[in-house]
């Protein structure tokens, strides 16, 4: 439900992070530094997600924190393992494997158990409060401490002379986030 619009904005902020170029002389470099950018929670990757997440409507001033945080955690614990790079003229393709913990089971999870228990999460007049739906989700999410392996093949171009790493695909974002559906 809620899940697809933050994911939209966390989309939006991955890919003002994607045209960072690198003065490293290898592909494999610029993936590297994409990707720790996020694991050191540079302050571009900081000062972006907090316009994400604070421009996001469809959570309450808590959740926003919490989800945040969530966010601010599987970046730091993401690890990854640099597998492969392949060179084409000024078009490389680097496959990483990363590891993250694995949100998207909490959701199905939590998912699962509204379905099963929607009386818990209406309001007083009975309708669904979807703040409630949130809640437990984002408490769900807080409790994963299981992590899943993903693969992603980052896209770098060289351009004036800098390897660049392309715009990532929504599922690959959605892999560094925790929550891609096999």
């Amino acid at each position: 439900m809620k899940k697809k619009i933050l994911l939209i904005s966390l989309v939006a902020f991955i890919f003002l992070l994607t045209g960072c170029a690198s003065s490293d002389e290898t592909p494999s470099k610029a993936v590297e530094n994409f990707l720790s950018k996020y694991q050191s929670m540079d302050q571009e990757v900081l000062t972006q997600l907090d316009e994400i997440v604070s421009n996001d409507e469809t959570l309450t001033d808590d959740a926003r924190l919490e989800y945040k945080s969530l966010m601010e955690r599987q970046y730091q614990n993401m690890s990854y393992k640099i597998k492969n790079e392949k060179i084409e003229k000024d078009t490389a393709e680097v496959d990483v494997e990363i590891e993250v913990f694995d949100y998207e089971n909490a959701i199905d999870k939590a998912k699962e158990y509204y379905d099963e228990n929607k009386d818990e999460f209406t309001d007083d007049n009975g309708s669904i409060d979807d703040s409630k739906y949130m809640d437990y989700k984002i408490k769900e999410m807080k409790n994963v401490a299981d992590k899943k392996k993903e693969e992603i093949t980052f896209i770098v171009k060289k351009e004036d002379g800098l390897w660049k790493v392309q715009n990532l695909s929504q599922s690959d974002i959605q892999k560094i986030h925790g929550l891609y559906d096999d």
